[in-house]
């Protein structure tokens, strides 16, 4: 049966897409068999994969209600093994329309029941508040991961974040636990920096991951060409640290991801990218669109 990991933190800006996008695809590299659901109704998860959102016809808001299984959603990417639920503006009425519902908070659980069958793992990336969505997302997961930037106010709104997911598990979800803790957008040129990873290793311990994400351009161009950073520049700084983390998050170490020739169509792990892929055909060949998503 396939983990459900979500990716929360009700503080925005803190790089939780951009470690969804990019942890999905180094996972799906190492042969593992994963399904990215887009759970935030800015949907960036879903622009990081070159999906337009404006052509959608079904999406997580979909499969949430009930209106369609989870398969039919489902979009296959450039890379082999990972697919995306993606998500658009529309899941904002699910806000709305679950709060008056019977087991509101069960709603995303019974939605991806089978898609355990199907895939190893299942990440989710969650809207950056603490509403009925998220507590939907809670009730679905196995762990959490909590992504905290490394900067003056990355503690603040975690306490209650942790407050939040002890209630879960207390009321809900008794086997929710957090995995991990990832530090990202980090300048080591600043003493800032330096500071804030201690006070959270300190305050979190052995939960905080090894890996510390830095500030990278890469990182931040990636999503605007629809790419995660392994298909836009995979030698980049933000590229390396991303593999160092599924590495870590896998507790293994990922083979063949660097050692396949660059340009090559065979890639181990890639789809045929002059195939016309779900996701391609949502892209819109040549589209000049820039969204720039950290």
């Amino acid at each position: 049966m396939g983990e459900v990991v979500s990716f929360c933190n009700q503080k925005g800006g803190t790089a939780k897409t951009t470690t969804v996008v990019n942890l999905a695809a180094y996972l799906a590299l190492s042969g593992k068999k994963v399904l990215l659901v887009d759970a935030d109704p800015q949907g960036n998860a879903s622009s990081g994969f070159g999906i337009d959102k404006d052509e959608l016809t079904c999406t997580i808001y979909d499969v949430l209600i009930g209106s369609v299984s989870y398969d039919k959603a489902a979009l296959s990417t450039a890379i082999k093994g990972l697919d995306v639920i993606p998500a658009n503006t529309n899941l904002a009425a699910a806000e709305v329309e679950l709060v008056t519902q019977r087991d509101r908070e069960q709603f995303m659980k019974k939605a991806l029941v089978k898609a355990r069958d199907v895939y190893d793992f299942i990440v989710i990336d969650a809207p950056p508040s603490l509403g009925i969505l998220t507590i939907n997302i809670l009730c679905a997961s196995d762990s959490v991961v909590v992504p905290i930037q490394c900067e003056y106010y990355a503690l603040e709104g975690v306490s209650r974040l942790v407050h939040t997911l002890d209630m879960v598990k207390e009321r809900l979800n008794e086997k929710l636990v957090i995995k991990g803790i990832l530090m990202t957008m980090a300048d080591f040129r600043t003493r800032l920096t330096i500071q804030v990873i201690e006070e959270v290793r300190g305050f979190f311990k052995d939960k905080v991951y090894e890996t510390v994400i830095p500030r990278n351009v890469r990182l931040s161009e990636a999503p605007s060409f629809g790419k995660p950073v392994y298909l836009y520049d995979k030698n980049s700084i933000g590229a390396k640290a991303y593999f160092k983390f599924a590495c870590e998050f896998l507790k293994e170490e990922i083979k063949g991801v660097y050692d396949a020739k660059d340009g090559s169509g065979e890639r181990a792990g890639f789809a045929d990218t002059e195939k016309d892929t779900d996701a391609r055909k949502l892209a819109g060949a040549g589209s000049d669109q820039r969204i720039f998503v950290y």
